[in-house]
């Protein structure tokens, strides 16, 4: 699946409808091939977005976990050190 695409469940504070809609976007870029569709197809592109963006919303108001909520920052942190594990620090 698309690397750019993050997991939105589970986090303090919650996904914002902005990273939920953001989400849909590059996933619908990602099944069309599109990054900015024609003007012909712009209305059946942006619905698609619409759609995945509210489905997408149910589903996490949906999920039920017992684990404890993940701090963005955290997370964010163990991301960093991974990409410089892998990638070296560029000092």
């Amino acid at each position: 699946m698309c690397r750019n695409i993050r997991t939105l469940y589970n986090f303090e504070p919650p996904a914002t409808d902005g990273e939920i809609t953001v989400a849909a976007l590059q996933y619908v870029r990602k099944i069309s091939g599109f990054s900015k569709p024609s003007e012909a197809n712009q209305p059946a592109f942006d619905l698609a977005v619409s759609e995945i963006a509210a489905t997408s919303a149910r589903l996490l108001a949906a999920l039920e976990t017992s684990a404890p909520r993940r701090d963005r920052e955290v997370e964010a942190e163990k991301a960093r050190a991974r990409a410089a594990k892998r990638f070296g620090r560029s000092e």
